[in-house]
């Protein structure tokens, strides 16, 4: 089986090389770059399966960087910065991240994260093989329509640009109407891990959905104070 490949976009030669390390003793293929430009041109060519991109680049950043991935692949990329406020991190994730980690990091997680998002993206590109039941994962209301076979929102009867793990979220609590689910058991559910009791990164994803679908009269994305989030239908 190809190993998957990993592109580490860090200017600190000694952290990139450390993780590159650790990445290929869980047999990931990977290669380096140390700026953005070098990054963009590396990730056309090396064309890897998921990407950890620093913030703090010279020259165009790691924001920079994601933006202009983001115009033509949805692949999945973990942003790796050593500062923890909450801005780099809505930031980061509004832009279009999967998945964000504060240096320094464990490299046992660093290592699992990357292995989480792996294995699901593997899942969903085997169409189900995992499932006993092979039909189109999609679910439909009035005005929304979230297929997760086709990764594709259409709202209003239009389509509407979503990164990974938004629709992965509207669709699991679409799929489940009038369920409540903590944010920590959406964080299990759709990032496949414990995500170190970062639940404000599910609060982001849901601010970013309602940015761009809005409650109808018989369905909405309910808050549930104090507890979490259901997708409410009446």
């Amino acid at each position: 089986m190809d190993k998957k490949k990993i592109l580490i976009v860090d200017d600190d030669e000694n952290i990139a090389e450390l993780i590159s390390l650790y990445l290929i003793k869980e047999c990931f293929d990977t290669e380096i770059s140390d700026n953005g430009e070098d990054a963009l041109a590396k990730f056309k060519t090396y064309k890897p399966n998921l990407i950890l991109l620093d913030i703090m680049l010279p020259g165009m950043d790691g924001y920079d960087v994601c933006r202009e991935i983001r115009k033509s692949s949805n692949v999945p990329i973990i942003m790796l910065s050593a500062k923890g406020e909450v801005f780099d991190k809505v930031l980061g994730l509004k832009i279009g991240a999967d998945d964000y980690m504060v240096k320094p990091f464990d490299s046992n997680e660093l290592v699992a994260r990357v292995q989480a998002i792996l294995r699901r993206i593997d899942d969903k590109n085997e169409g189900g093989a995992n499932s006993i039941n092979e039909k189109e994962e999609s679910v439909s209301y009035d005005g929304l329509s979230v297929n997760l076979t086709s990764y594709s929102v259409v709202y209003n009867e239009a389509l509407i640009e979503m990164p990974p793990k938004e629709l992965e979220l509207l669709y699991f609590l679409a799929s489940r109407p009038n369920q409540v689910f903590t944010r920590e058991q959406l964080l299990d559910k759709i990032w496949g891990y414990d995500y170190v009791g970062d639940t404000r990164t599910v609060d982001v994803h849901v601010k970013r959905i309602r940015e761009k679908i809005k409650d109808e009269n018989n369905w909405s994305i309910a808050t549930v104070w104090g507890i979490g989030y259901k997708f409410e239908v009446k």
